[in-house]
């Protein structure tokens, strides 16, 4: 079956079960979360006469219920159309209409309170994408593991859990290390990860290695992109302040970073912070510094952001108005020592602009913007952020971190992005969603070949059991 055929199939699965999906009864269960692995269902209890779907959890193998199966899913399909991507690249185009669809599918087997296996499964799949990479990486990954790994608890009172084999990590709000739940395709690594807990403290351990996606052979771990470290947590009593605390390591082979080439070995020290203000207010800032090398050049490199956000009184829809900062380093000098920030592999979709244009490297970036709960299934929210190039000696990166424009520019002005989202959840197992973004070239793009704005539209839906 092609990629047209299977993700045809996969939509149209996703829509014949929203009926059913609408007339089923929200029962106590845990929350869904994007890492199945982090659902607690050792406490779940099928409700007599509940739906059918609740069948599949917490199963019990034995007569104690120690040994305990749970089975699970989520199917995605989101339609995609885009006008003058890339400001207007001309190979292979810039204006396409296509449709992305990914189906994950996961078995987690419970050996009493010292032992556990996750397996999850991905396939990935594009219609034809007449877009600058053509169906890239981030589209497309036929049938392959996701994860699969054995957890061991050695000593249940003490929290101390070990994890091996091939998992996938978000950490604190994904600005530097996430799953990558927006692209069709998803970040994982191999090796080995510790998780401790004392009082509000959780403590996460990590020494693995990048699992790159290979479109159409099994994925295989990159024995040169390592990424180990710790990330520290400390969890907010209610009405106080949250703390992460992360030294985090990671490195890449052969790479050229604005005229210095080399191996590179980082690191990144960082805290995030965050709480309540007032009455309504609330707040968030994240700073991380940089060190390590790049071939025989030193690394020096820096991010700062800032969030506020203030929610208006019950009623009207409860409005929340929020604006953010985000700053990234650059390079003042072609070759020599680096200054240019790596952003690790993050999930820049949720902070630096829907459209993806924008990479958290040599960039500024200031959002203003407004939520608002339409309803208990219905959010509808609306950014304006601003983009300016930090040094205009440096490359503007995108997304993904590679070089987007050269450095070299006259102006630092890049440009500016609207964005708009809906999202409804119509039942426990089906959300819907729609957006529309419009980038606003600025005139460091127009000192390029090509400098259209962007228009990108979608909607989506996603059926999670």
């Amino acid at each position: 079956m092609n990629s047209s055929h299977s993700n045809a199939v996969l939509l149209f699965a996703i829509l014949a079960l929203a009926p059913l999906a609408v007339a089923q009864e929200p029962l106590p269960r845990p929350a869904w979360k994007f890492l199945r692995q982090d659902e607690d269902w050792s406490r779940f209890v099928q409700p007599e006469g509940g739906a059918a779907l609740d069948s599949f959890k917490r199963i019990a193998v034995d007569d104690s219920g120690n040994l305990w199966l749970s089975f699970g899913g989520r199917a995605e399909a989101r339609f995609e159309a885009w006008d003058g991507f890339g400001f207007g690249a001309v190979t292979p185009g810039n204006e396409d209409e296509f449709l992305l669809s990914r189906l994950m599918l996961h078995a987690d087997a419970h050996f009493g309170s010292v032992a556990r296996v996750f397996v999850e499964g991905i396939t990935a799949q594009s219609t034809d994408r007449d877009l600058p990479g053509g169906r890239r990486t981030l589209d497309m990954d036929s049938l392959d593991l996701q994860q699969a790994f054995l957890d061991v608890t050695p000593d249940p009172e003490r929290k101390l859990r070990l994890r091996l084999g091939r998992q996938a990590f978000s950490f604190g709000n994904q600005r530097l290390v996430s799953a990558l739940p927006w692209a069709n395709t998803l970040n994982r690594w191999e090796g080995l990860s510790v998780l401790g807990q004392s009082g509000p403290w959780q403590v996460h351990g990590l020494l693995t290695w990048y699992v790159p996606v290979d479109k159409t052979e099994a994925n295989e771990r990159d024995d040169d992109r390592s990424l180990y470290g710790v990330y520290a947590t400390r969890t907010p009593e209610k009405g106080g302040v949250g703390l992460d605390l992360y030294l985090l390591g990671d490195t890449r082979p052969n790479l050229t970073i604005n005229g210095t080439s080399g191996d590179e070995r980082r690191h990144t020290f960082g805290a995030r912070g965050w709480g309540p203000f007032a009455e309504r207010g609330d707040w968030e800032v994240e700073a991380a510094w940089q060190f390590g090398e790049v071939g025989s050049a030193d690394v020096s490199a820096w991010m700062l952001t800032a969030v506020g956000g203030w929610k208006f009184p019950d009623g009207a829809g409860t409005p929340r108005l929020f604006a953010g900062l985000d700053l990234a380093s650059g390079d003042s000098a072609s070759g020599g020592d680096v200054g240019t920030f790596h952003q690790l592999y993050p999930l820049g979709h949720a902070h630096l602009g829907f459209a993806d244009v924008i990479g958290r490297q040599n960039i500024a970036a200031a959002n203003v913007g407004v939520g608002w709960t339409l309803g208990p299934a219905t959010t509808l929210a609306a950014t304006a952020h601003a983009f300016r190039l930090m040094d205009t000696d440096d490359a503007l990166y995108g997304v993904g971190g590679t070089v987007s424009r050269a450095g070299g520019f006259d102006s630092a002005d890049v440009g500016q992005e609207l964005d708009v989202l809906l999202r409804h959840k119509l039942s426990t197992h089906f959300d819907v969603y729609a957006g529309y973004s419009h980038f606003f070239s600025g005139a460091a793009i127009a000192e390029g070949a090509t400098d259209d704005d962007i228009d990108f539209a979608y909607v989506g839906a996603a059926f999670t059991f």
